[in-house]
C-alpha cells in the first residue's frame, strides 16, 4: 500500500531527474577544471550511480567534495538527486533536500542553483500528492472490502446469467431445427454488406442471421483482383472446401457474367475464390469479436461453429444474394 501511495511523487520526481540530471550525466565531466583525476573520479561517482550503487556512488562523492571543495555545489546537486531517485530503495526526502538548500545557500552564483529550486518544488509537490493518493488509497481499499463482500453474490448471479444465455442459445437452435423440419434447408443466403447481416432463409422465412466480417476495403462491388472488395450481386455456392485454411469454406460463384465484362472493360482480372468461411485454423478463441474489424480478402467470414451451422443447412446449389 506505501509503494501505491508514494507512486504519483516518485513519477514526478522521476520526471524532474531524468530532464535535469541525465543529460549531465551524458556529457560527461570533461568541462571541470580540476584536471584527470577529478574528472575520473567523477565518472566513477556517476558509473557507481548509473549501475544501481547508490550508497557507494554517494560515498564517492563525500570523497570528491572533501578532495575538491570547489565543486561542492555539484557534489550536493548530484547528492540530492541520488537521495530523491525513485529507484534508490533507501531513498531520502528530506536528505535530498537539505542537498539543494546546501546549494542554494552556500553557492549562491552556481549554475545549479535554479535546478536545485526547481527539484525543492517537485519533490514538495511530490510528497502533497503522496498525501492525495493515500486518502485516495484508503477508498480504494474500502471499496474494495465492499467489492469482496459481495463476490458470492456476483458469482451467483453470473452463473443465472450464463444459463439464461445457454438457454437463449439452446432455443434459438430449436427454432432452427423446427424451420428445417417444415420447410427444409435454406433456399437463399442474403449477404447485406452495409448491415454486416448473413440471413439463411427458406421458402421466403427467415430462418437465423449472422453477424459477418467483409473484405478489408469492403464499400462498393469487387472489380479486379487483389482489390480486398467483397463482390456485390447473385452468386450461387458451386462447392465447399472442408480443407479450408479457415475451418469450413462454402465457394460462391463470383465472378459471374456481369463481373467477368466489367474486368474486361477496366482490362483487369476480375479475381475470384470468394468463399464464405470461418476463423482462420487455430484463431478460433477469437469468436464473434472477429466482427470487430473487416479481415478477409473480399470473403464472408462468420465463428467457426456458425460456418458449420450454414454449411448444413446451405447445400450446392443454393442462391446467394449479396447487396451493398
Amino acid at each position: 500500500m506505501a509503494k501505491n501511495q508514494s507512486r504519483m511523487g516518485e513519477r514526478l520526481c522521476l520526471f524532474f531527474i531524468y530532464s535535469i540530471f541525465v543529460p549531465i550525466l551524458i556529457s560527461g565531466c570533461s568541462h571541470f577544471d580540476e584536471g584527470y583525476q577529478a574528472r575520473s573520479t567523477f565518472k566513477e561517482a556517476n558509473d557507481l550511480f548509473n549501475q544501481g550503487s547508490y550508497n557507494a556512488s554517494l560515498d564517492k562523492y563525500e570523497q570528491i567534495v572533501a578532495k575538491y571543495p570547489a565543486r561542492g555545489d555539484r557534489v550536493l546537486f548530484e547528492m540530492g538527486i541520488i537521495y530523491a531517485y525513485p529507484k534508490n530503495g533507501q531513498k531520502d526526502y528530506q536528505k535530498s533536500q537539505e542537498c539543494f538548500q546546501k546549494v542554494i545557500k552556500d553557492y549562491p552564483e552556481s549554475s545549479y542553483r535554479q535546478n536545485s529550486e526547481t527539484m525543492i518544488f517537485s519533490i514538495n509537490n511530490g510528497v502533497i500528492k503522496d498525501k492525495t493518493i493515500a486518502m485516495q488509497q484508503a477508498q480504494i481499499d474500502t471499496l474494495h472490502k465492499e467489492l469482496e463482500s459481495k463476490g458470492n453474490e456476483v458469482i451467483t448471479l453470473q452463473k443465472k446469467i450464463d444459463v439464461l444465455e445457454q438457454e437463449v442459445r439452446n432455443k434459438e437452435d430449436e427454432k432452427v431445427k423446427l424451420f428445417v423440419s417444415q420447410k427444409g434447408t435454406a433456399d437463399k443466403i442474403l449477404i447485406e454488406k452495409q448491415a454486416r447481416r448473413l440471413t439463411l432463409i427458406s421458402k421466403g422465412e427467415v430462418l437465423k442471421t449472422y453477424k459477418i466480417a467483409l473484405g478489408g476495403n469492403p464499400t462498393g462491388p469487387k472489380e479486379r483482383q487483389g482489390d480486398n472488395k467483397t463482390p456485390e450481386g447473385t452468386y450461387v455456392i458451386d462447392s465447399r472446401n472442408k480443407g479450408s485454411l479457415y475451418h469450413l469454406a462454402l465457394h460462391v460463384s463470383y465472378p459471374n457474367e456481369r463481373d467477368k465484362k466489367r474486368a474486361k472493360e477496366l482490362g483487369v482480372s476480375p479475381g475470384g475464390n470468394i468463399m464464405i468461411h470461418g476463423i482462420k485454423n487455430g484463431f478460433s478463441w477469437v469468436g464473434d469479436a472477429h466482427t470487430e474489424v473487416d479481415w478477409t480478402k473480399g470473403c464472408i467470414a462468420v465463428t467457426d461453429e456458425e460456418i458449420e451451422e450454414i454449411g448444413k443447412l446451405a447445400s450446392n446449389g443454393t442462391l446467394v444474394e449479396i447487396r451493398p
